[in-house]
């Protein structure tokens, strides 16, 4: 029960830290002249994936392996099962054309990627599976690329509009800041010691808890501004936050994390690195005619998640 309690808390002090951080830093760099898309392309676009990144650099550093590789697939399952379900059942989303043709297949290629390389003795004649700092490395270097895109798109295709940003003075700002990121590295910390004591109180593997539990703590940033812009029948924002999430988790979080300590890959978790590639590929499929998620891919996504979560508890 307190390791319960103590995962609960961590979750609220990682969205607590995110939003801290968030405000705090663009306050900051607001002041400082920086530009709105800048801001844009790299604060606010991390505080969505702060959770996941804390929690996966402290599982890195203590050597749950398991943890570290299950909370980005996890999430990225969650986040298109699960919240795209559940956002599309409030109102169907319309895709903008970009996402459609470049941001869904990049994530499917990311989904693709992570399978193929944490899969050494099949595609590569390894003696064992691993991710190791070469394969971080590859993901870093596409990750690279995915910002220079971002930046195109950005430049060329948007005048840049006034960026909402607190009214905090300089030292509230940085205090904002610190505060925030200090919520981050103690909810982070409580989200993986507890995941380890649950793992271990129920005799399940740390495996099932990060795709499961600490996945969804993880993305409740992505879930409230999904359903949020889902009410406000912004529908593009609800599915481009979703999209460049599951690519920024792959390819920048699992990237770092496999840099700072290389990870060991079970056999079972190909059965999420599967699952994950079906989920972007699924994504692609529905929208790929019509560029359009309704309400029956909405049921047919929390069906499918339905059926994975009972699989891994029967």
């Amino acid at each position: 029960m307190i390791s319960v309690l103590i995962l609960i808390v961590g979750v609220i002090f990682l969205v607590f830290g995110a939003n801290f951080l968030v405000d705090g830093a663009s306050v900051i760099a607001k002041k400082f002249n920086i530009p709105n898309i800048v801001i844009g392309l790299t604060i606010v676009a991390f505080g969505t994936s702060a959770p996941e990144l804390v929690v996966n650099v402290i599982s890195a550093l203590n050597g749950h392996s398991a943890i570290t590789l299950g909370n980005v697939i996890g999430s990225n399952i969650i986040n298109i099962f699960i919240i795209l379900g559940i956002t599309a059942l409030i109102y169907p989303l319309t895709v903008s054309r970009n996402t459609v043709r470049y941001e869904i297949p990049i994530a499917l290629f990311s989904a693709i990627l992570t399978f193929v390389l944490a899969n050494d003795n099949r595609f590569f004649n390894g003696t064992k599976n691993i991710l190791g700092r070469l394969d971080g490395s590859i993901f870093l270097f596409f990750f690279i690329l995915f910002l220079g895109y971002n930046a195109y798109l950005t430049v060329t295709n948007r005048e840049e509009s006034e960026l909402e940003v607190k009214n905090y003075t300089i030292p509230i700002a940085c205090l904002v800041t610190l505060s925030g990121f200090a919520l981050l590295v103690f909810g982070g910390k409580f989200i993986v010691d507890s995941a380890v004591n649950l793992a271990r109180s129920f005799g399940i593997s740390e495996r099932i808890i990060s795709v499961t539990v600490v996945s969804l703590g993880t993305s409740l940033p992505e879930l409230a501004t999904s359903v949020v812009a889902a009410f406000k029948k912004n529908t593009d924002i609800a599915i481009g936050n979703v999209v460049g999430s599951n690519i920024f988790n792959t390819l920048f979080i699992l990237g770092i994390s496999v840099v700072i300590a290389p990870i060991d890959i079970p056999a079972s978790s190909n059965i999420d690195l599967i699952l994950n590639i079906a989920s972007a590929l699924l994504l692609f499929i529905f929208v790929m005619k019509k560029q359009t998620l309704n309400r029956a891919h909405g049921l047919f996504f929390l069906t499918v998640y339905s059926v994975y979560l009972y699989s891994l508890f029967k």
